[in-house]
């Protein structure tokens, strides 16, 4: 792996976290594409069981950024396989935000939906028993997210020396 694919990688990872973190807390990009994802996931779900289709938006959204990485890292492209880590964890931010607000339901839904018949994590953490956690959770998928970034983030810069070293 070159420096400018390190350097250019990191750059992103850089962005994606500083949008991640900062304003709407909106990647513009990554976050429409993550959301389609997710409403895309209740109906396909929903063909296997009504009961499933409040799981699905979340499978979804995870589904697509973890066969995306799991195919660069056969086909070894480190920088693409970092970059779909790091998709992977900023789109754990936003399930985390969704999960910390299942017991407010503040956050405004898709469509302007009612957040009280349509709360994805409400309702699953309801299921669950695990109403009152909601925060709790949400905070070790938060830690997951930054301990995937930074692990992807490491991982490519470790990667990056090994190369630089057996080159010579």
């Amino acid at each position: 792996m070159s420096a400018a694919a390190l350097a250019g990688a990191s750059a992103l990872i850089v962005l994606v976290l500083w949008l991640a973190h900062t304003g709407e807390r909106w990647v513009w990009i990554i976050d429409n594409a993550n959301l389609a994802l997710h409403e895309a996931g209740h109906p396909l779900a929903g063909l296997v069981s009504e009961r499933l289709a409040v799981y699905g938006g979340t499978l979804a959204q995870l589904a697509f950024p973890l066969a995306a990485t799991a195919s660069f890292w056969v086909r070894r492209h480190p920088a693409s396989f970092a970059l779909c880590v790091v998709w992977t964890g900023e789109n754990l931010f936003n399930i985390a935000t969704y999960m910390a607000d299942a017991r407010t339901m503040r956050l405004p839904l898709v469509g302007g939906l009612d957040p009280a018949l349509a709360h994805d994590w409400n309702e699953i953490f309801f299921r669950w028993g695990l109403l009152r956690w909601d925060t709790a959770i949400a905070f070790l998928v938060r830690m997951l997210a930054w301990a995937g970034i930074l692990g992807g983030w490491g991982w490519l810069a470790w990667r990056w020396s090994q190369d630089r070293a057996a080159q010579g």
